[in-house]
């Protein structure tokens, strides 16, 4: 019995190790696996929090080597089906010290895409304290749109408390417009909303840290506190209570790759909370992650054990 759990797509993914370099001019590449939905559990279950994780994989080589690594980080993998007649999404992805990664996706009608609702009908939410939704799954297809909404569905009926990251990808959409309204819809449903400042600007027309919170506060059904990821500034928090700041964020020393940082921050709210840490402990929780994990490779190579997590607050000292 999991007290986590969260749906996606874990990507297979080659990634560049030539930094700040073009896809097209980069000659040497590693394999492994992320997702920002797969990240979450990762760091969550690092933290010592047990997880459970809804997927689906192709049955060629790169679904097995999924479910290795999956495995490898003692994910529960109850509700994780193979698919015969569809591929393991995967892509290749740039190596940047800052902004975002240059990405080529093969995740169109991926076996992740074709998961369908009366796929997962026996998942049992008994024990789930807390979910974790992303807008990435809705993208992929109808079909994942439809099973997503199955599953928020169901974490409602059953009084499961729902993060939600909007975690924009554009490319995966069919337009701009459906994109916007998709995922505003999606957020009035959870409990915590955490955009960031940029996607604000993109979801609603503003990158203001109070005015996004303000948009998901009055609009949601269930809101009770909104997280603006404002970068190397920290976020910005605002709660339906009306109590609102900003929890600093960690300067990074040296930035090695910029993705996997906002599951991070998501990896740090959830765990605190988990643990019955306040709001803003687990948004400090939060920046602290997001800043070991840009120093580090990979998409989720920094998030911490208790230990580690516990030396890098000694460390500030």
């Amino acid at each position: 019995m999991s007290e986590f759990i969260t749906m996606g797509e874990p990507v297979v993914t080659f990634a560049s190790t030539d930094a700040d370099a073009s896809l097209v001019d980069s000659t040497h590449y590693t394999k492994i696996l992320g997702g920002a939905e797969l990240n979450v559990a990762i760091g969550v279950q690092r933290l010592g929090h047990s997880t459970e994780y809804i997927t689906q994989l192709g049955t060629d080589p790169l679904g097995k080597f999924a479910k290795k690594v999956i495995e490898s980080h003692q994910i529960g993998t109850n509700y994780i089906s193979f698919d015969s007649k569809h591929w393991t999404g995967h892509q290749l992805k740039q190596l940047v010290t800052h902004g975002d990664p240059e990405t080529f996706n093969y995740r169109t009608n991926s076996a992740a895409a074709n998961l369908s609702p009366d796929q997962f009908n026996n998942v049992d939410l008994s024990g789930i304290k807390i979910a974790h939704m992303s807008g990435i799954f809705p993208a992929l297809s109808q079909t994942s749109r439809a099973s997503f909404k199955k599953l928020m569905q169901e974490l409602i009926n059953q009084h499961i408390f729902i993060t939600f990251d909007p975690n924009l990808r554009p490319s995966l959409w069919d337009n701009r417009k459906d994109m916007i309204k998709t995922i505003n819809e999606l957020a009035k449903d959870a409990d915590i909303v955490m955009p960031g400042s940029k996607e604000g600007k993109v979801l609603i027309g503003t990158n203001n840290p109070e005015t996004i919170a303000n948009y998901y506060l009055k609009n949601g059904r269930r809101t009770s506190a909104v997280l603006v990821k404002i970068g190397p500034r920290g976020a910005y928090v605002k709660t339906k209570a009306g109590d609102s700041y900003i929890v600093p964020g960690f300067k990074a020393q040296h930035v090695v790759d910029t993705v996997g940082a906002g599951d991070g921050f998501a990896v740090g709210v959830i765990s605190a909370l988990l643990e019955h840490k306040s709001l803003k402990e687990a948004v400090t929780r939060g920046n602290a992650i997001g800043s070991l994990q840009v120093q580090t490779p990979g998409d989720n190579d920094g998030y911490p054990t208790p230990k580690e997590l516990a030396n890098f607050y000694h460390s500030l000292k």
